[in-house]
C-alpha cells in the first residue's frame, strides 16, 4: 500500500484494531515524526482518536490510537420492488436508526426519492444530528445501475426510472455526494464486509418479488459494462417455457420462482397469499403445498445457479431476500439441482447458505458504498491538506480557519462516547 499521507494511515486503521505510532511506523516503514505529522489532521478532524485501556508493560504506557467510526454519518437507503428502508449508520456501517415503508418502486422515481429525503430529515432531526455530519449517501435500487452516474438504464420493473438522474433528486435537499448502486450488488458488499470478509469468490443471491445477484470474483465486486452483471432473474429457465415475464419476455426465472408467482399458484390452490411475507407464514406453519411451491422455485433457481457455478466458480452462494426467510426449504432445492448437475471439482468446495446478515445487508452495503467513497485515501488526504494550509494560514486568513474549524467540527462526534462504544 502507499503510504504517502493521512489517507493511507486511516486506511489501516479502520479495521478497527487501535494501534500505536509504533505499531504504524512498523507496518509502513515510514518514521515516527512522519507517522505523527500524518495522524496530527486526522486527530484534529476526529477520525482518529486515542483510545485508553493499553496493556502496561511497565514505564510509560503508549498511547494506542484507532478509527472513530462516530466522527461522521453515511446515509444508506435499500429500495427494492415493493418496500424501502432509510437508515443512518456510523462509518462503520453499524446501523442507528432505520425506517421501512411498504412503497412501490412502479409509482416513479419522485415519490420513491422525496419518501428517502424526508424519512432522511426526520432521522436526523430525532437524532438530533446536523445535516452536515453525512458525508455521503448510498443508495440501493433493484434494477441496472450505470454506477458512474447513478442512473438507472432500462430497468425492467421500474417504470419512469430509466436515465433518471437519481444523485441530483437527492442532492436538492442534500448537498453531499450519492452513489447508486444495484441492491443485490449493495447487498453483497453488506453480507461480504460483515459476514464473510475473507470470501474472494461469491454469489449473493436475492430472492423476493424479483431475483437477482451479486458477483464477487477475486475479490472485487463485479457490475460489468453496463451495470447489468448479476441481473439473473430474466435468464430463461426450462419449466417457464410460454409463461410471460413482467419484463415482456417469456420463460424468464422470475415469473416462475419470484414471490408474486409463488403466491399465485398457491392462491390457485386456495391459499391465502398475496406477498412473500404470506409464503414465508405458510411455509412456516407447515403448509405443505407452500413448502412443496417454495421447494421447486429452489430447484428452478438451482437451474439457472448451474450455469453461474460453472462460468464464475464461486466458492460461496448466499441466498437472501424475503423468501429466503422460509427456512431450509428454498435453499434444499437449490442445492439439489446445483450439485446434481455441475461437475463435481466446481461443487467440491461450494457452500451454499442463507445470508447471515438478513434484511439489513442492503443498507449495510449501501453504507459501505458511501463511506468508502468519502473516506478514500485520495480524499482524506486532499481534506488534511486543504485543514493544514488553513492551519499556517491562520494569521492572515481568519474567514478561512473558521471553515476549515466549522469540517472539523462537523466531522467530529463525542470522541470518547463514541469510541467507548466501539471498543468496550
Amino acid at each position: 500500500m502507499d503510504n504517502g499521507g493521512p489517507g493511507e494511515l486511516l486506511h489501516i486503521l479502520r479495521d478497527g484494531r487501535p494501534r500505536t505510532r509504533a505499531d504504524l511506523a512498523g507496518m509502513t516503514g515510514l518514521g515516527r515524526g512522519a507517522i505523527s505529522s500524518r495522524l496530527e489532521p486526522l486527530l484534529r478532524l476526529g477520525l482518529v482518536a486515542p483510545v485508553s485501556g493499553a496493556p502496561s508493560t511497565g514505564g510509560r504506557p503508549s498511547a494506542r490510537l484507532a478509527f472513530n467510526p462516530g466522527a461522521g454519518l453515511a446515509a444508506a437507503a435499500d429500495v427494492g420492488a415493493t418496500h424501502a428502508t432509510m437508515a443512518l449508520t456510523d462509518l462503520s456501517g453499524r446501523v442507528l436508526t432505520e425506517s421501512t415503508e411498504r412503497l412501490e418502486i412502479s409509482s416513479g422515481p419522485e415519490p420513491v426519492l422525496d419518501w428517502l429525503t424526508m424519512t432522511l430529515t426526520g432521522q436526523l432531526k430525532a437524532m438530533k444530528r446536523p445535516a452536515a455530519d453525512i458525508l455521503a449517501v448510498g443508495v440501493g435500487l433493484p434494477g441496472p445501475v450505470e454506477h458512474s452516474t447513478g442512473k438507472p438504464i432500462s430497468p425492467p420493473i421500474m417504470p419512469g426510472w430509466d436515465g433518471f438522474d437519481v444523485p441530483a433528486h437527492i442532492q436538492q435537499t442534500f448537498d453531499v455526494p450519492v452513489l447508486v448502486d444495484n441492491d443485490v450488488n449493495l447487498m453483497a458488499l453488506g453480507e461480504r464486509a460483515t459476514r464473510r470478509p475473507n470470501e474472494d469468490n461469491m454469489i449473493f443471491l436475492k430472492v423476493a418479488t424479483g431475483i437477482g445477484s451479486g458477483v464477487v470474483s477475486g475479490g472485487i465486486l463485479q457490475r460489468g459494462a453496463a451495470g447489468v452483471a448479476g441481473d439473473v432473474g430474466h435468464i430463461a429457465v426450462s419449466r417457464g417455457a410460454g409463461i410471460l415475464c413482467r419484463c415482456g419476455k417469456t420463460a424468464c426465472l422470475e415469473a416462475i420462482a419470484g414471490a408474486p408467482a409463488i403466491a399465485a399458484q398457491l392462491r390457485g390452490n386456495g391459499l391465502e397469499a398475496i406477498t412473500g411475507n404470506d409464503v414465508v407464514t405458510l411455509v412456516r406453519s407447515g403448509d405443505l403445498a407452500a413448502i412443496q411451491a417454495v421447494r421447486q422455485a429452489g430447484r428452478d433457481i438451482g437451474e439457472m445457479l448451474n450455469m453461474c457455478v460453472s462460468l464464475i466458480n464461486p466458492s460461496l452462494i448466499v441466498v437472501g431476500g424475503s423468501l429466503a426467510q422460509s427456512g431450509e426449504h428454498l435453499i434444499a432445492g437449490i442445492r439439489e439441482t446445483v450439485y446434481a448437475r455441475s461437475t463435481p471439482l466446481a461443487t467440491q468446495h461450494l457452500n451454499i447458505t442463507q445470508s447471515e446478515t438478513g434484511p439489513e445487508a442492503g443498507v449495510v452495503g449501501a453504507s459501505i458504498l458511501a463511506v468508502e467513497y468519502a473516506l478514500a485515501p485520495h480524499r482524506v488526504n486532499d481534506l488534511a491538506t486543504s485543514l493544514l494550509a488553513a492551519g499556517r494560514e491562520d494569521s492572515h486568513s481568519p474567514q478561512k480557519v473558521e471553515q476549515v474549524a466549522q469540517t472539523s467540527h462537523q466531522l467530529r462526534d463525542t470522541v470518547a462516547g463514541q469510541l467507548q462504544d466501539a471498543f468496550p
